[in-house]
């Protein structure tokens, strides 16, 4: 009788502690511990082995971890903000619309993930492995570690033109170059790496690209455009021309034709478009 009876106490107490550290989790984070979840989440801060578990909507700020198996783990819309996930296994995990901002990836693999409007603005991906456009409908703005071989070239273009808008001229060309290496038959990437080039003062190498880039057009048909570009490189050698025109002079000269935002404008919607855009 002595051991049933210590026995139940013995299981009340576990049920208690079990109890205990739910209450305590849920006063951490707020919001985590809701519903169908509850087991799934305690099982990943206790074990950090969780493939497949069910995280929706769930509240991991600054979590730790390092190194997690997630692989197939349902995390839509989860706020994993400034969350340590180095190492962690992600493999085909809904990351839909969830919150990575900040994070650190570092090494993550990511192969088969849904990133689908997922923000990575700020985090680090160095060394994560990604599929081969994986980060098309994601927000990767100002994530550190982006390897340029898992960008498509809509992506290599449109971060190009941001950092154009921005001021950051040598990081622009970069993107360009690399949009270029996977499109070289994109005259508007040309035209783009071109104007960069110019506010830079790189004058030789920028009427290449534009001059280059009314080959592409004048190939094209697009005789119009060709002829303009050739008169904007022609004007970039001029010798009595200042230094700090590059910007003003290629928005005039090239405002006669199709107008600079015509040009460089992000490709989301006409990539799939042939070489003049």
């Amino acid at each position: 009788m002595t051991s049933v009876h210590g026995s139940a106490r013995s299981q009340i107490h576990l049920r208690g502690l079990l109890f205990t550290g739910a209450a305590l989790l849920a006063l951490l984070l707020p919001g985590a511990v809701q519903g169908r979840n509850d087991d799934d989440l305690l099982r990943l801060l206790n074990q950090r082995n969780c493939p497949g578990c069910k995280l929706q909507d769930a509240d991991l700020v600054h979590a730790d971890l390092r190194d997690a198996d997630l692989r197939g783990a349902k995390l839509q819309r989860a706020n994993l903000g400034q969350a340590r996930l180095d190492g962690a296994r992600l493999e085909g995990a809904d990351l839909r619309f969830t919150s990575l901002q900040g994070a650190s990836l570092r090494g993550a693999d990511l192969r088969g993930a849904n990133l689908e409007g997922t923000d990575l603005r700020q985090s680090d991906l160095s060394g994560a492995q990604l599929d081969p456009g994986g980060l098309a409908r994601s927000h990767w703005q100002d994530a550190r570690g982006v390897a340029p071989t898992v960008l498509s070239y809509p992506e290599l273009h449109n971060a190009g033109v941001t950092a154009a808008l921005e001021g950051r001229h040598p990081q622009a060309e970069q993107l360009f170059s690399e949009a270029i290496r996977l499109q070289p038959e994109a005259a508007i990437s040309w035209v783009a790496r071109g104007l960069s080039r110019t506010e830079q003062g790189k004058t030789e190498l920028a009427a290449q690209d534009i001059n280059y880039a009314a080959v592409l057009y004048g190939q094209a048909g697009e005789e119009a455009q060709a002829k303009q570009l050739t008169s904007v490189a022609a004007a970039i050698l001029k010798p009595n021309r200042k230094a700090d025109q590059g910007s003003a002079l290629g928005g005039q000269l090239l405002t006669g034709a199709a107008g600079f935002a015509q040009f460089v404008a992000p490709l989301a919607l006409k990539f799939l478009l042939p070489l003049a855009f």
